[in-house]
């Protein structure tokens, strides 16, 4: 897994949020923090994320509720807490925590940590596939029945993002936010264009659908 990793961190202290914003950042991560679980979980709604750094006592929803509600979308997830006990750790890991980092800890051990579970997690993900679409994560290629699709980097970062969200509707604004990584400001043409030219260059003509005032949609079974 490459610095790339879109990773949430989920911790209602300010100033261990923005250490940890820093330093993963600094590593090359995409980082978006925010300090209660209720707030979490709207984003996990709307956003797609390789790796959630969960605090467990959170305002709103505690961390415990709300590793239930991310084990579906199959994110990792790695708790940060100060709950140090034994039977802690080990409900946490039970309940499905890819890794349990208790408070305070040196922030080398967070990163060895976030990139022994992305590697781990991540390691088949490096070839994505969609009917006859092979895309090579490492190489940033697409082939098509052995031939290589001509695409820009932006092109290439529409595509994965819509495979890896195939068969869900994909709002304007979800679309831009992750591929572009700015607020959707209403102008369609940036990305209707963008979809066009998917469309034609890796012949999704009948796979990526407009949805009338809702967004896109790659659909698997057309």
């Amino acid at each position: 897994m490459t610095g790339q990793a879109n990773i949430l961190v989920v911790e209602d202290e300010r100033p261990i949020s923005d250490l940890i914003k820093m330093n993963l950042e600094d590593e090359g991560y995409r980082c978006t923090c925010v300090y209660d679980g209720a707030a979490a979980a709207d984003l996990l709604e709307e956003h797609t994320y390789d790796l959630v750094l969960l605090d467990i006592m959170l305002p709103f929803i505690d961390g415990y509720e709300l590793l239930d509600y991310i084990k579906p979308l199959h994110i990792p997830v790695i708790f940060l807490t100060a709950k140090a006990a034994l039977n802690d750790r080990v409900k946490g890991l039970n309940l499905g925590a890819e890794d349990y980092i208790v408070k305070p800890f040196e922030i080398s051990e967070l990163l060895a940590r976030v990139n022994v579970v992305l590697r781990r997690f991540h390691k088949n993900e490096q070839i994505l596939a969609f009917h006859d679409l092979v895309i090579d994560l490492d190489r940033q290629t697409v082939t098509q029945n052995d031939r290589l699709v001509d695409l820009t980097p932006k092109e290439f970062d529409l595509l994965v993002f819509l495979v890896r969200n195939k068969d869900m509707v994909l709002t304007r604004d979800t679309i831009y936010e992750n591929v572009w990584e700015t607020e959707y400001d209403g102008n369609t043409r940036t990305l209707e264009l963008h979809i066009q030219r998917l469309r034609k260059k890796a012949g999704l003509e009948k796979h990526l659908k407009t949805l009338y005032k809702s967004g896109y949609r790659l659909d698997s079974k057309a």
